[in-house]
């Protein structure tokens, strides 16, 4: 700690403490509490009736479903591109890495409609999905491509400073010693990298699961197929139906409290490895 941080005054650090509990207050535990006193409004009973509810359990399997092939499938696509970019040098790198920035700086919406322009009826692969009964638009597989293209980054993004870090000194020590390939991945790099991976796929995870933009846009919202846990509390709400639109939102919010915990135990545990 710096000698300016140890002489700061007593009022600015309860100044910026203040701040900080206000932003935090209005932005997040205001909100939070909005939403369960709007699921409970009228009762655990109603509450449980919306959530036990056959539309309400299908968006939610949608919505594991999405968030169970999203995760894995960016932990090799993420890893993969990470140790290319990390550990090859080759024309066109920065062009990569700008485009692995892509499904985060275009909006959500806009990556669905181009998913329909695709493989839609009318897109570019629509006709040759059709003659071969395949079905990607208005479907689950739509779905989960639409989650697995917005959550691709954040696993990349996670790992690439973290192998950067670490180096390559470790993996040629490994290499001269004779280990093969598969085993300096195994034994090396993944022990070393574990924490920025598994820090990335909390977050994939979480943003799988609250996913809006795509995946309204190719869902087709047809009730007890397609929908996922946002798309049914939007549906809900347009009906009019607000205790049941907040009992699926907070159904939602736990999952994300979940989530959380998950992420607060994983700067925990990384920060013990950190120090041993």
């Amino acid at each position: 700690m710096s000698s300016r941080n140890r002489h700061d005054p007593a009022w600015l650090k309860f100044l910026l403490v203040a701040i900080t509990v206000g932003f935090l207050s209005l932005a997040v535990l205001v909100p939070l509490a909005s939403v369960f006193a709007g699921a409970f409004a009228d009762g655990l009973g109603a509450w449980w009736a919306t959530i036990s509810h056959p539309d309400t359990v299908s968006a939610l399997k949608m919505t594991l479903l999405c968030a169970a092939v999203a995760v894995p499938v960016n932990a090799v696509g993420g890893f993969a591109a990470a140790w290319l970019l990390t550990r090859f040098s080759f024309k066109g790198r920065t062009l990569l890495l700008s485009l692995l920035d892509l499904p985060i700086s275009v909006s959500p919406v806009i990556a669905g409609m181009l998913f329909v322009l695709l493989f839609g009826a009318q897109g570019w692969f629509g006709p040759w999905l059709l003659e071969h009964d395949i079905r990607l638009i208005f479907s689950p597989p739509g779905l989960v491509l639409a989650t697995c293209f917005v959550t691709f980054p954040f696993v990349a993004r996670e790992l690439i400073p973290v192998m950067e870090e670490l180096g390559v000194s470790s993996e040629e020590a490994a290499s001269m010693l004779g280990a093969s390939g598969w085993q300096i991945l195994r034994r090396v790099t993944l022990p070393a990298a574990k924490w920025g991976l598994l820090y990335g796929l909390i977050l994939c995870n979480a943003r799988a699961m609250g996913e809006f933009g795509a995946v309204s846009v190719v869902s087709g919202h047809i009730s007890g197929e397609t929908n996922t846990l946002p798309l049914h509390a939007e549906i809900l709400y347009n009906e009019y139906d607000f205790t049941g639109a907040f009992a699926v939102a907070s159904l939602l919010t736990l999952l994300a409290g979940v989530t959380v915990g998950l992420k607060a135990w994983m700067e925990r545990k990384g920060g013990i490895s950190r120090r041993h």
